[in-house]
């Protein structure tokens, strides 16, 4: 699946429950087991398709620490 392939106008965004609304990456269900990432300040931008197991993968990563030495003051 491509971007071409999904309608963001139909997709139902989501952040993090501690976003705060602040500069936040949104997720949506894009069918197919796909997920859609986009940034929240720039809704009409570029938005990226992830399959299921790259998603799984990602999250596992995050789950596992690594992406832990990645502070907000060394990015």
């Amino acid at each position: 699946m491509t971007t071409r392939d999904v309608d963001r106008r139909e997709l139902l965004w989501r952040t993090a429950k501690k976003s705060s609304g602040g500069n936040c990456v949104e997720v949506a269900p894009a069918g197919g087991g796909m997920i859609a990432v986009r940034n929240s300040k720039q809704p009409d931008g570029e938005m990226i398709i992830y399959t299921a197991a790259e998603w799984t993968a990602f999250l596992d990563g995050v789950r596992g620490g690594e992406f832990d030495d990645l502070t907000v003051s060394e990015i």
